[in-house]
């Protein structure tokens, strides 16, 4: 069993929108979180700013944070 301790965590905020961009990307859209809201985030954790559309970019930096901040 895993237990998450602390879920406001950047580096598993950025777990979460990693795969929750690379949706978007696809055209699998949620309804409460727009395209500019994910970037939004995604520029708050990684401290870059994004333009409309560069989901990419957003998630190859986030995969970069998450390599940087994790153990093993």
């Amino acid at each position: 069993m895993t237990t998450i301790t602390n879920p406001a965590a950047p580096t598993f905020q950025a777990i979460l929108l990693k795969s929750h961009l690379k949706l978007f990307a696809l055209g699998m859209k949620n309804s409460r979180m727009s395209g500019k809201d994910m970037l939004a985030r995604a520029s708050a954790i990684t401290h870059v700013e994004y333009k409309r559309g560069q989901y990419d970019l957003a998630v190859a930096d986030l995969v970069a944070f998450i390599k940087e901040n994790t153990r093993g």
